[in-house]
């Protein structure tokens, strides 16, 4: 009995120490940063990134990984062209100078086996700054197209604009930007 005890303290023992992180590359196609600000008091409006890399990092069993965003800022979609020229200009975005933005974790926090925030730093206009995304959906499972395992998430987070040299027009067009990220990432 012994000799069983100890083979299946063993097995448990061994398992443990195979499980490793495993990597996953942001699906360009299916992630899209977004991001939100009040506009003169009258509405709320929502732009995207539409060029997006990265990758993450997850080792469930220790409950750990990293995340790696980046985005091409030049690739900003406000649904409008002459809106885009607009925020890429060097009084909001600067795409000439800084082609990039990005979020490189420090950071990741579970509540229980589910993703629950990512605290990092993001960097945009090349300026850096800590932020926490507060992640509101996170689902691994085989990818039903790829035949591979997939992660999705959608995480959250509001900075201010004129933290980053952006404030111009400030406050009348909302200080407050929320960013949300909603990614996919197949498993390497």
């Amino acid at each position: 009995m012994k000799r069983m005890t100890f083979f299946t303290l063993a097995a448990a023992i061994s398992s443990t120490a195979l499980a490793a992180p495993e990597t996953y590359i942001i699906d360009g196609a299916h992630t899209y940063p977004r991001f939100s600000y009040n506009h003169l008091g009258y509405s709320t409006q929502l732009s995207r990134f539409n060029k997006t890399s990265g990758n993450i990092v997850i080792d469930r069993e220790a409950k750990t990984g990293s995340v790696n965003v980046i985005i091409d800022i030049r690739s900003v979609d406000t649904g409008h062209s002459l809106f885009d020229e607009h925020i890429q200009g060097a009084e909001f975005l600067d795409t000439a100078k800084y082609p990039t933005a990005s979020f490189i974790s420090s950071k990741v926090n579970f509540e229980g086996d589910k993703v629950s925030s990512v605290d990092g730093t993001l960097t945009l206009k090349g300026i850096s700054k800590p932020v926490t995304l507060t992640v509101t959906s996170f689902q691994c499972m085989p990818h039903l197209m790829r035949k591979k395992d997939a992660c999705g998430a959608d995480a959250t987070a509001v900075v201010k604009r004129t933290d980053f040299n952006m404030g111009k027009y400030a406050p009348q067009v909302g200080d407050d930007v929320t960013i949300t990220i909603s990614v996919e990432a197949v498993k390497e």
